[in-house]
């Protein structure tokens, strides 16, 4: 959807790195080759994106460190724009709707991270959750979107412990 609008594969692969998790920075060598792009064309899209405001840098060391500007008055639509484009709302709502009552629903993997890998790893935390249902949904989600959905369900977290149990899928 959105490789029809933004023609430059590097543009949108610095588009959804940084907008998917605002905790996600990088420089310039590790995104290069985390793209498998060269440093020119990685460079001159993160130029692009920081003289237009969509990125701010930081220098520390040696390294440009770059981030999403969380205060363009674009962040949010963007953000938006790119969890429509991996398909991520799409998950959300039909999962939240029909599956249970869900206390978290964490997005894990090279998703949370940026990275469009074409899999989206997803920890639903909840209760009553009815996994036969949302193995026969999955399927559905992975056919609109064109993506793999693997799913790990639990019903516990203790953020004190940093302990997950999980149930069986």
């Amino acid at each position: 959807m959105l490789d029809k609008l933004i023609t430059s594969k590097t543009r949108l692969n610095l588009l959804i790195k940084f907008f998917i998790n605002i905790t996600n920075e990088s420089y310039l060598n590790s995104l290069a080759s985390e793209f498998g792009e060269s440093t020119n064309s990685v460079r001159r899209e993160l130029n692009n994106l920081h003289s237009a405001g969509y990125l701010v840098k930081k220098k520390i060391d040696n390294k440009v460190i770059y981030s999403a500007n969380k205060y363009h008055p674009f962040f949010n639509i963007l953000q938006s724009i790119i969890k429509k484009h991996l398909g991520i709302e799409k998950i959300v709502v039909d999962i939240v709707d029909k599956i249970g009552n869900i206390e978290s629903l964490v997005v894990l993997g090279d998703y949370a991270v940026g990275i469009d890998s074409g899999c989206i790893d997803l920890l639903i935390i909840g209760k009553n959750i009815n996994i036969e249902y949302l193995e026969i949904l999955c399927p559905k989600i992975e056919k609109k979107i064109k993506r793999k959905i693997n799913f790990m369900v639990s019903t516990k977290f203790n953020s004190d412990k940093g302990l997950v149990v999980f149930d069986s899928k």
